[in-house]
């Protein structure tokens, strides 16, 4: 008989057991340090908004051992509680990162649980490093092996895949033996879930699915380092992971996404976001705002706008297009592509002030995204492309056009490194001074040869 094929779990076990950022190339050790500081830049924003304060009052009552630090707070608690807490707060405003056909935010998982483990571990920077690549490459994969079905079934794609990410990183860092680990990811399998009825009225439990994932994730390693196990063939199996939650697989795609593990790098494909809603949305918006400056638009020239969507994304940004052009609330704007590009359309730009629920209400804004409606284009092949259109038909009859094939901020059309730490020092100063926001930047530029994580904490913490 031929030698068995090992399962999924135990593939991804040995990537991340095996993993060394020696043997890491450099670009990858660079932007996983990005990620790191876009992702802490996101959790100390969110510190000020009610969400984040429920969420960080919530893990300090859950308590426990005083071994991880909660950001933008003086506490430390147990770190499956404070990665409850940091992974919400990194995902709440929805301005972190996105593997787009994965449609998974993976800085809010790898970077808080590899931070929360590590400070309790006393793990070096190259360790919490090693562990936060270990953690995205897993987390993509099992997002990449179903693309577009998680939403289909109306999961949320992080909720689901996140759980394995945290796994991997809490795994590597706890050192949990091959077999520990894949009783963890097979733990993982029955922790798993985040459906997306948040769209129907604005409310927060999007914001909680990284922190549940991660929280669940640093659980599941616990309970297999204690001896409880998990189905090895969690993944493929007959009652697995992908016939529960996508109603089953491509066993070639996976097959390919596995043999590709230490050969090809899924956080170099990560985008960051330029602004803070919902990712599909921002090369329409990219589109919307080049318009209006060559043209100098004003709203009360605006006939109507049109734009060009795959039928994946319809549900969550498009319909019911009456409430989409009336978001309730500022966190069910950020999923509403008539309201996204009328703010732009108007105000010319979509930061955090634009989400607030007093701004949703503008007269004008929502005068505009009246205006705007979309059609269907089966041509753009969703999840593998985030394709941005817009036609807007002004009142003297004359059309504008602008289509934009990639979301700025990924691999085709990246943000420079200085526009991210504008970025960070954005969030970041909205509750640090700015030579605590500096420092963070030395600390996560350094992280690679730090000799432990204290010094980045302990900038956290206004």
């Amino acid at each position: 008989m031929g030698d068995v094929m090992p399962s999924a779990a135990r593939r991804l076990a040995r990537f991340v057991i095996g993993l060394r950022l020696d043997d890491v190339p450099s670009s990858v050790v660079t932007k996983a340090a990005l990620l790191a500081l876009d992702t802490l830049g996101c959790a100390l924003a969110s510190t000020r908004y009610d969400f984040g304060r429920a969420a960080v009052q919530t893990a300090e009552r859950l308590g426990g051992p005083q071994e991880s630090t909660l950001v933008g707070s003086k506490v430390r608690v147990a770190a499956a509680n404070a990665v409850l807490a940091n992974a919400t707060l990194a995902h709440g405003l929805d301005f972190d990162d996105t593997r787009e056909d994965a449609i998974v935010h993976t800085g809010s998982v790898a970077v808080t649980t590899s931070l929360a483990v590590g400070e309790a571990r006393g793990a070096s920077g190259t360790a919490a490093l090693e562990a936060m690549v270990a953690g995205v490459e897993t987390m993509c994969r099992v997002g990449l092996a179903v693309p577009g079905k998680f939403h289909a079934r109306h999961y949320h794609p992080t909720a689901l895949a996140g759980a394995f990410g945290a796994a991997a990183v809490a795994g590597k860092l706890h050192g949990l033996t091959e077999d520990e680990l894949v009783h963890a990811f097979g733990i993982c399998g029955s922790q798993a879930g985040g459906i997306i009825e948040y769209l129907a009225d604005g409310s927060w439990t999007k914001r909680l699915h990284p922190g549940w994932a991660a929280h669940a994730g640093v659980v599941a390693t616990l309970l297999a380092q204690s001896g409880f196990t998990g189905p090895e063939t969690v993944f493929e199996g007959e009652h697995g992971f992908y016939r529960a939650f996508a109603g089953g697989f491509d066993a070639r795609r996976l097959e390919e996404l596995l043999a590709s593990l230490g050969r090809e790098w899924e956080l170099e494909r990560l985008t960051f976001k330029p602004y803070p809603c919902g990712s599909i949305a921002h090369p329409y918006m990219d589109c919307a705002l080049r318009l209006r400056e060559l043209h100098r638009l004003r709203p009360d020239q605006i006939a109507d706008v049109r734009c060009r969507t795959a039928a994946g994304p319809v549900d969550r940004l498009w319909e019911p297009l009456a409430a989409k052009q009336a978001p309730r609330n500022g966190y069910a704007a950020k999923f509403s592509l008539p309201y996204l590009l009328a703010v732009i359309l108007v105000k010319g730009r979509a930061g955090l002030a634009e989400f607030e629920d007093e701004a949703v209400r503008d007269a004008e804004v929502l005068g505009v995204a009246a205006r705007v409606s979309y059609e269907l284009d089966p041509t753009i092949d969703y999840p593998r492309q985030f394709v941005g259109h817009v036609r807007i038909r002004l009142s003297d009859g004359r059309l504008l056009e602008e289509r934009q094939d990639h979301p700025r901020g990924g691999a085709e059309f990246p943000m420079p490194r200085d526009e991210l730490e504008a970025k960070f020092r954005g969030n970041a100063g909205l509750v640090i001074s700015g030579e605590q926001a500096s420092r963070v930047i030395r600390r996560v530029n350094a992280l690679a040869t730090a000799d432990s994580l204290r010094g980045l904490l302990e900038a956290l913490t206004p």
